[in-house]
């Protein structure tokens, strides 16, 4: 069994831990903030063994912990990270890795010099339809077009407009729909597709952050297009065009729940293969890595989450959105 201490105690913590035993983890500790100290011990309690930390620091001190999870607000990714990994523990850092391109490859390099696990819970590139969608491509002939939109009207852009800053648009917290959202679309065409030659991003920016934006990718022989939304919705919608046919998908790039084939003759084919959590798969992935030490396929995907973090810092400087991350750029 995985030995995990959970640091944070919010949405993506309370969709984990009632089913992270079932895939090999035991929870060793879970460590909120003095504020949420009530509720740390209630999640401790009920899926786990009770041990429950307020100072993320004395939860790093526990030998009964080998793996952290991080789940905390985007700009303490880096930070949660550097810690852990100086603690010599295994990380599982919840997307994004970290604010930008620079935080991300020094964590790598700390990772590989230590001989520690550093995953980023990306559940995109982890899904069985997401690796039948590599599968696929082949049948499409030449690939000419991609194109993706995640758009989500977010309850917490109304609180925006009212003039509260929640951290999903705070860019003192690495927030905005690029990071989010926009990340999802991102790791779905790096991890089909690679590194682009370019990208460009256009982006509507309230109060120094992204609600929207559009991002153009290209792949020099096709181009790709990036829809990410948070201040508006619109239907699902990834597309692969090629000479042959055409790949469509209707859900999320977080969940990829399924891929239709459509052939230039007419002909179709659908794949649903996802198990019933989003999250099984990558949490299988990770202990599986974990305990055959497998450390090659763990710095490959940290490699491409790295890449991911290229792109976005790249988009974000361009369309002028800073973070305080990013003073040391």
């Amino acid at each position: 069994m995985i030995r995990l201490g959970v640091a944070g105690t919010g949405i993506i913590v309370k969709e984990v831990l009632p089913l992270v035993s079932q895939w090999g983890y035991e929870v060793a500790a879970v460590c909120g903030t003095p504020a949420t100290a009530e509720e740390t011990k209630e999640l401790a309690e009920t899926y786990g063994n009770g041990v429950y930390y307020t100072d993320y620091a004395e939860m790093l001190k526990d030998g009964n912990v080998d793996t952290v999870y991080v789940a905390v607000p985007n700009f303490l990714h880096y930070s949660f990270v550097k810690d852990g990994l100086k603690a010599g523990k295994n990380i599982i850092c919840e997307k994004p890795l970290t604010s930008n391109y620079r935080e991300a490859c020094e964590l790598e390099t700390s990772a590989k010099e230590a001989g520690l696990f550093l995953f980023e819970a990306i559940t995109t590139v982890y899904l069985p339809t997401f690796l039948k969608t590599k599968e696929l491509l082949s049948e499409i002939g030449t690939i000419k077009v991609v194109s993706c939109n995640f758009s989500n009207y977010s309850r917490r852009y109304d609180a925006f407009r009212e003039g509260m800053v929640l951290p999903a648009f705070d860019p003192k917290k690495s927030g905005g729909a690029l990071m989010d959202i926009g990340l999802y679309n991102l790791a779905w065409l790096v991890g089909l597709f690679g590194e682009p030659q370019s990208v460009h991003y256009e982006a509507n920016i309230e109060r120094g952050i992204d609600t929207s934006g559009v991002m153009t990718l290209d792949y020099g022989t096709f181009r790709a297009v990036s829809i990410a939304a948070k201040d508006c919705s619109a239907p699902w919608r990834y597309v692969i065009q090629g000479t042959e046919g055409y790949l469509l998908m209707d859900t999320p790039a977080n969940f990829c729940m399924d891929i239709t084939l459509h052939r230039n003759d007419g002909t179709e084919e659908k794949y649903e293969l996802n198990p019933e959590s989003r999250l099984e798969c990558e949490f299988l992935h990770f202990r599986r890595c974990m305990e055959q030490k497998d450390l090659k396929t763990c710095y490959e995907a940290l490699a491409e989450s790295a890449l991911v973090s290229k792109i976005q810092t790249e988009a974000r400087k361009e369309a002028g959105i800073i973070f305080p991350a990013d003073e040391a750029l």
